[in-house]
């Protein structure tokens, strides 16, 4: 992929998983090429490597629309998920850093911060940080095929930006699955680690269903 190519894919991302462009909705190429300051080539690179990642439907002589799931398809993306990321946390806690560790309860008071605030800043600021917290994992799992494999099942979820839709006890539950992740790290037990990462995607999923957003 080209540099602008590459530009134009981290711009277009941004702005699906921060919910600028909702699931469903057309992308236009003269739009997207304005937004991102790029030409339509680059432009058109990254909407075919946002659709192989399953962010992004391209329909011959239709163009590029956001990615929308039904049910089925996203209990299944959600088991995945569990699948994928509860292992990541397994090894990560046999390799991950103390400054990793440190990082981690950085973004875990922040998260806390942000649900005590609320309002529409709690969600810009709870999205960043919990996608921080989560690639942290990922990356201290240390397998380049395994973030790959993430990468796929982790980011359309966030597209629906399900915290804004939990009830206050998913939040509060989820903010104590940050911190359990935590201790399970310091403690260094890839088992306890890989249980609450489980039974975090699972909870995520299940606040999901409750809203009926899809």
């Amino acid at each position: 992929m080209s540099s602008a190519g590459a530009r134009a894919y981290e711009s277009i991302k941004e702005g699906i998983i921060s919910g600028r462009f909702q699931p469903g909705e057309r992308l236009k190429e003269d739009e997207l090429t304005a937004l991102c300051r790029v030409s339509r080539t680059p432009v058109r690179e990254a909407l075919q490597r946002l659709a192989a990642e399953g962010l992004v439907v391209v329909t011959p002589n239709a163009g590029a629309q956001v990615a929308a799931v039904n049910s089925l398809e996203l209990e299944e993306i959600y088991v995945l998920r569990a699948m994928i990321e509860g292992y990541a946390a397994r090894r990560a806690a046999a390799n991950i850093s103390p400054d990793d560790i440190e990082r981690l309860k950085i973004l875990a008071s922040r998260m806390e911060r942000a649900v005590e605030a609320g309002g529409e800043a709690m969600q810009a600021t709870f999205t960043a940080a919990n996608a921080e917290f989560h690639h942290i994992i990922l990356d201290a799992a240390k397998s380049a095929r395994l973030t790959a494999m993430a990468t796929l099942v982790v980011e359309l979820p966030l597209t629906l930006r399900t915290f804004a839709r939990y009830s206050e006890s998913d939040r509060r539950r989820s903010l104590r699955h940050h911190r359990e992740l935590i201790d399970a790290f310091e403690c260094r037990d890839g088992a306890w680690a890989s249980s609450v990462m489980e039974s975090h995607i699972h909870a995520a999923f299940r606040a999901l269903v409750r809203s009926e957003a899809f």
